[in-house]
Protein backbone atom coordinates (compact mmCIF):
# COMPACT_ATOMS: atom_id res chain seq x y z
CA UNK A 1 0.00 0.00 0.00
CA UNK A 2 1.16 4.01 -0.88
CA UNK A 3 2.91 5.84 2.14
CA UNK A 4 0.70 8.30 1.09
CA UNK A 5 -2.42 6.12 1.77
CA UNK A 6 -1.07 5.33 4.71
CA UNK A 7 -0.44 8.10 6.01
CA UNK A 8 -3.72 9.75 4.72
CA UNK A 9 -5.62 7.16 6.77
CA UNK A 10 -3.74 8.41 9.82
CA UNK A 11 -6.03 11.62 8.94
CA UNK A 12 -9.64 9.58 9.13
CA UNK A 13 -12.10 11.76 11.49
CA UNK A 14 -9.76 14.67 11.73
CA UNK A 15 -13.12 17.45 12.20
CA UNK A 16 -13.75 19.92 9.24
CA UNK A 17 -12.07 23.20 9.82
CA UNK A 18 -12.11 25.51 6.45
CA UNK A 19 -7.84 26.30 6.36
CA UNK A 20 -7.08 23.90 8.98
CA UNK A 21 -3.88 21.66 8.48
CA UNK A 22 -3.82 19.68 11.50
CA UNK A 23 -4.14 15.89 11.60
CA UNK A 24 -6.93 15.50 14.72
CA UNK A 25 -7.68 19.07 15.27
CA UNK A 26 -8.71 20.15 12.22
CA UNK A 27 -8.50 20.60 8.31
CA UNK A 28 -10.07 21.17 5.10
CA UNK A 29 -9.18 19.54 1.96
CA UNK A 30 -5.96 21.47 0.80
CA UNK A 31 -5.47 21.14 4.37
CA UNK A 32 -5.24 17.33 4.48
CA UNK A 33 -3.22 17.83 1.03
CA UNK A 34 -0.83 19.95 3.19
CA UNK A 35 -0.45 17.78 6.16
CA UNK A 36 0.01 14.81 4.55
CA UNK A 37 2.96 16.56 2.21
CA UNK A 38 4.89 17.89 5.66
CA UNK A 39 4.75 14.43 6.87
CA UNK A 40 6.19 12.30 3.53
CA UNK A 41 8.15 15.40 1.92
CA UNK A 42 9.21 17.63 5.42
CA UNK A 43 8.31 21.31 4.86
CA UNK A 44 5.66 23.12 2.27
CA UNK A 45 7.28 24.19 -0.12
CA UNK A 46 5.61 28.05 -0.11
CA UNK A 47 3.34 29.97 1.65
CA UNK A 48 -0.42 29.44 1.02
CA UNK A 49 -2.26 32.44 1.08
CA UNK A 50 -6.14 32.99 2.84
CA UNK A 51 -8.70 31.70 0.56
CA UNK A 52 -12.25 31.48 1.01
CA UNK A 53 -14.74 28.55 0.89
CA UNK A 54 -14.94 29.09 -2.82
CA UNK A 55 -11.83 28.87 -4.30
CA UNK A 56 -12.13 31.86 -6.42
CA UNK A 57 -15.21 30.84 -7.89
CA UNK A 58 -17.23 34.07 -8.46
CA UNK A 59 -13.94 35.12 -10.67
CA UNK A 60 -13.71 31.65 -12.62
CA UNK A 61 -10.07 31.75 -11.29
CA UNK A 62 -8.57 27.93 -11.39
CA UNK A 63 -6.43 29.20 -8.39
CA UNK A 64 -6.13 25.59 -7.02
CA UNK A 65 -5.49 24.04 -10.16
CA UNK A 66 -2.42 26.64 -10.71
CA UNK A 67 -1.35 25.97 -6.93
CA UNK A 68 -1.57 21.90 -7.82
CA UNK A 69 0.30 22.43 -10.99
CA UNK A 70 3.03 24.64 -9.46
CA UNK A 71 3.70 22.08 -6.76
CA UNK A 72 2.63 18.93 -7.72
CA UNK A 73 3.55 15.90 -10.48
CA UNK A 74 1.04 15.50 -13.75
CA UNK A 75 0.10 11.68 -12.96
CA UNK A 76 0.40 9.59 -16.22
CA UNK A 77 -2.12 8.94 -18.46
CA UNK A 78 -5.15 6.57 -17.56
CA UNK A 79 -2.84 5.14 -15.12
CA UNK A 80 -4.74 5.54 -11.50
CA UNK A 81 -2.70 4.93 -8.51
CA UNK A 82 -3.46 4.93 -4.68
CA UNK A 83 -1.70 7.90 -3.65
CA UNK A 84 -2.17 10.31 -6.18
CA UNK A 85 -4.05 13.66 -5.71
CA UNK A 86 -7.15 13.99 -7.10
CA UNK A 87 -8.12 17.62 -7.92
CA UNK A 88 -12.47 17.95 -8.43
CA UNK A 89 -14.52 19.94 -10.32
CA UNK A 90 -17.41 20.26 -7.87
CA UNK A 91 -19.66 21.79 -10.58
CA UNK A 92 -19.55 21.46 -14.50
CA UNK A 93 -18.34 24.29 -16.27
CA UNK A 94 -17.07 25.45 -12.57
CA UNK A 95 -13.23 25.64 -11.17
CA UNK A 96 -11.61 22.66 -9.48
CA UNK A 97 -12.37 23.23 -5.78
CA UNK A 98 -12.16 20.37 -4.10
CA UNK A 99 -9.58 17.90 -3.53
CA UNK A 100 -8.58 14.17 -2.54
CA UNK A 101 -5.85 11.29 -1.82
CA UNK A 102 -6.56 8.16 -4.36
CA UNK A 103 -6.88 5.22 -2.09
CA UNK A 104 -8.37 1.46 -2.14
CA UNK A 105 -9.45 -1.53 -1.32
CA UNK A 106 -11.01 -5.13 -1.93
CA UNK A 107 -13.74 -3.55 -4.05
CA UNK A 108 -12.34 -0.85 -6.17
CA UNK A 109 -10.80 2.68 -5.62
CA UNK A 110 -11.82 4.82 -3.34
CA UNK A 111 -10.54 8.59 -1.76
CA UNK A 112 -9.96 10.15 1.23
CA UNK A 113 -10.87 13.63 1.89
CA UNK A 114 -11.88 16.42 4.27
CA UNK A 115 -15.62 17.19 3.59
CA UNK A 116 -17.52 20.02 5.34
CA UNK A 117 -19.79 18.63 7.90
CA UNK A 118 -18.11 14.93 7.64
CA UNK A 119 -14.54 15.64 8.43
CA UNK A 120 -11.64 13.48 6.68
CA UNK A 121 -13.28 10.72 5.67
CA UNK A 122 -12.88 7.84 2.96
CA UNK A 123 -15.36 7.58 0.25
CA UNK A 124 -15.92 5.26 -2.55
CA UNK A 125 -14.98 6.47 -5.79
CA UNK A 126 -18.38 6.50 -7.41
CA UNK A 127 -19.26 7.48 -10.68
CA UNK A 128 -20.86 10.90 -9.87
CA UNK A 129 -16.97 11.40 -7.86
CA UNK A 130 -14.98 10.04 -10.99
CA UNK A 131 -16.74 12.74 -13.45
CA UNK A 132 -16.01 14.78 -11.18
CA UNK A 133 -11.89 14.86 -11.27
CA UNK A 134 -10.55 17.57 -13.49
CA UNK A 135 -6.78 16.79 -12.71
CA UNK A 136 -4.85 14.09 -11.32
CA UNK A 137 -1.25 14.57 -9.61
CA UNK A 138 1.54 12.46 -7.57
CA UNK A 139 3.01 14.53 -4.80
CA UNK A 140 7.11 15.27 -6.00
CA UNK A 141 8.81 12.40 -3.98
CA UNK A 142 12.37 11.38 -4.67
CA UNK A 143 12.96 8.25 -5.99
Amino acid sequence: MSDIVIKARAWLGTPYLHQGTYKGKGCDCLGLIRGVWREVLGAEPGVVPPYTPDWSEPAGEEALMLAAQSWLVPADGDCWQAGQVLLFRMRQNSVAKHLGILSGGATGFSFIHAYSGHGVIESPLSGPWTRKVAARFTFPLEG
